[in-house]
């Protein structure tokens, strides 16, 4: 009983993590760079894992070495991009807006698997995505359909739409993970994240903003290199080996839920009508993929 439900317990702990990182990253856009942010919580994260999973990390360096051009465009797209696409969009857009437009990854997943492995997609599970992508469209539109018209999008809510094409490839590459420990290909590909991100971070604190290390940025720092890096990734990978990326993709449809409530609580942000519109079309969306 517990090995059917696992899967599906690990998969709804990143949701939550991430989540908290947007509501988290929108709170502190004013206070950390978004660049900045990303590169110091991919280094942290990374060393928290080095230290703790070098003995695995050296036992598995061979099958890492032969697979290093997977594993860098892993973590090129699920470590670099991903997050620090996010961070920069939460500048111009909410933090709702964000958590909601990420309901557009299960549509992705689904096409680039049906490109690239040639998976059957049942029409269920395509009604299902086209239900959650008119919730997500709905949301970038903010309700109102001369948006499309008058191309007046806002720029976050672009930048994160990127950030999601981006991820949705990286979850689908999972199943491409070379035959190392889980452990392992997190502590590397956080790495390697990092310091694709390094010439980045450097030319933001020479040209834009220096990251300020303050009691504040610190425990914000620390918050997104444990909870949505090592705890949450650890679980999707886990949770995305054991059932598949198409159904595991729909578990980010959590993301809004949980979203929505801490950036009312916290950020005073207003849900508005469309908002939940386009959350109830994405969970029904959810139902009938997952059905």
């Amino acid at each position: 009983m517990l090995s059917t439900w696992l899967p599906y317990m690990l998969l709804m702990i990143p949701p939550l993590c991430w989540a908290g990182n947007v509501v988290l990253a929108r709170g502190v856009s004013q206070m950390i760079p978004p660049i900045g942010f990303a590169f110091w919580r991919w280094t942290l994260a990374f060393l928290i894992l080095a230290t703790i999973n070098w003995p695995l990390v050296r036992r598995d360096w061979p099958a890492v070495v032969r697979n290093w051009k997977v594993l860098v465009v892993q973590s090129l797209l699920g470590v670099t991009c991903f997050n620090t696409l996010l961070y920069m969009a939460v500048h111009t857009t909410t933090a709702i807006n964000c958590a909601l437009i990420q309901t557009t990854m299960p549509a992705f997943i689904i096409l680039i698997t049906l490109i690239a492995f040639q998976e059957r997609v049942r029409l269920a599970q395509m009604a299902g995505v086209i239900l959650c992508v008119l919730g997500a469209s709905l949301v970038v539109l903010r309700g109102d359909l001369s948006t499309i018209l008058n191309l007046s999008f806002a720029q976050g809510d672009l930048l994160m739409l990127l950030a999601v094409i981006c991820y949705g490839i990286y979850t689908v590459l999972v199943r491409k993970r070379p035959a190392i420990h889980a452990m392992s290909f997190l502590t590397v590909t956080f790495g390697a994240g990092a310091v694709m991100l390094a010439p980045l971070y450097i030319w933001e604190t020479c040209f834009r903003k220096p990251v300020t290390f303050s009691g504040d940025v610190m425990l914000s720092i620390a918050y997104v290199a444990i909870f949505p890096s090592i705890v949450a990734y650890f679980c999707w990978n886990r949770g995305t080996e054991m059932i598949g990326p198409n159904r595991a993709g729909l578990f980010i449809n959590l993301v809004p839920v949980f979203a929505s409530i801490m950036a009312v609580i916290w950020l005073n942000e207003s849900l508005k009508f469309f908002h939940v519109i386009g959350m109830c079309l994405v969970i029904a969306g959810m139902s009938m993929v997952n059905r």
